[in-house]
């Protein structure tokens, strides 16, 4: 999401004012994702997380050490197929795509954004409820699901909306 340029120029950050500056400026840019955590989830929600998540992790590096050595391909879409986004991890970045992936490692087809956030951010995160309850449908390797809810979940502790 956030552009080569940008990214490159807030890397450093970091490393000249510890994990402190990068929570900081992280969280003056995730207010409409700390908003949502907190009310009432809207269609954004999606966007809204996995651009706060990147910006996090180009931000402190201590959130940036859950996907060190990590590479998976998610696909995030819903169950009418209108919103489709895809994220990807590898070689220690994250991407972003604002559309559908044909690679995806776990896919996540979702009933809407309420149904995506109790998901990810359940206490116990029970995948079992939640296909059961017919809100997620997952295909592909559950353990990716389980990784990307832990870094969600890390962020919002991070941003103290947890």
């Amino acid at each position: 999401m956030l552009r080569r340029i940008t990214r490159a120029l807030l890397r450093p950050i970091p490393y000249v004012f510890t994990d402190r500056g990068g929570l900081l400026l992280t969280s003056v840019g995730t207010r409409s994702l700390k908003e949502q955590l907190r009310g009432k989830v809207t269609d954004t929600f999606l966007e809204l997380l996995l651009r706060g998540m990147d910006l996090a992790f180009t931000l402190m590096r201590g959130f940036r050490r859950n996907i060190a050595n990590f590479d998976g391909r998610y696909l995030f879409i819903t169950s009418d197929g209108l919103v489709a986004t895809a994220a990807t991890f590898g070689n220690g970045n994250m991407s972003v795509k604002p559309d559908s992936i044909d690679d995806w490692d776990v896919r996540v087809t979702f009933k809407d954004a309420s149904a995506l956030q109790r998901f990810f951010f359940s206490r116990n995160q029970d995948v079992l409820d939640s296909i059961l309850r017919n809100e997620v449908e997952v295909d592909g390797n559950l353990n990716l699901i389980y990784k990307f809810a832990f870094m969600a979940r890390d962020l919002s502790r991070r941003l103290g909306v947890l």
